[in-house]
């Protein structure tokens, strides 16, 4: 018997987490890529509480599953009718939008963003600032390290303000 492979392994903990939110109601996820620059940084820890595709709209962040991985991206917009609704999603470092999601897809939206023991929640639109940081964020890999070291470097310990689940 061979060993599972990191590959397997991953997906493995993303269909833990998608059952865990179906069964639940609520999951708290660790953010680790940067496509959802600026809003949500490596490090983040997302609060999401399971939802049905009617439930969400234009400027959400939802959770979504593909491809036996977990997303976190923010809804461009929707199409389709109540039977068989499309979501649109990209995520705010990306220069794409993602392929069109089905509600079986969806997982869940995302209520806060855990930061330096701040609870934040996610905002619908970004403002000038963050669409600027966007911009350089999905023209350059080299700008997203950046930003994400200057982030890190930013960082100051606060007391903590725990998210209400």
């Amino acid at each position: 018997m061979r060993a599972p492979t990191a590959a397997e392994l991953h997906a493995l903990k993303c269909e833990l987490a998608g059952e865990v939110l179906r069964s639940s109601g609520g999951l708290r996820l660790r953010v680790t890529g940067w496509s959802m620059l600026p809003t949500i940084f490596p490090g983040d820890t997302l609060l999401i509480e399971r939802t049905a595709s009617e439930s969400v709209g234009k400027g959400d962040v939802v959770l979504f599953h593909r491809d036996r991985r977990l997303f976190v991206h923010r809804v461009s917009r929707k199409r389709g009718n109540a039977r068989d609704p499309q979501i649109i999603t990209q995520g705010d470092g990306m220069l794409r939008p993602d392929p069109p999601l089905s509600g079986s897809q969806l997982l869940g939206k995302v209520c806060f963003v855990e930061r330096d023991g701040w609870c934040l929640e996610p905002p619908k639109n970004l403002g000038l600032r963050g669409r600027a940081i966007a911009v350089l964020v999905r023209r350059s890999t080299s700008a997203a390290r950046v930003i994400v070291g200057l982030h890190k470097m930013a960082r100051k310990p606060r007391e903590p303000h725990p998210c209400q689940s």
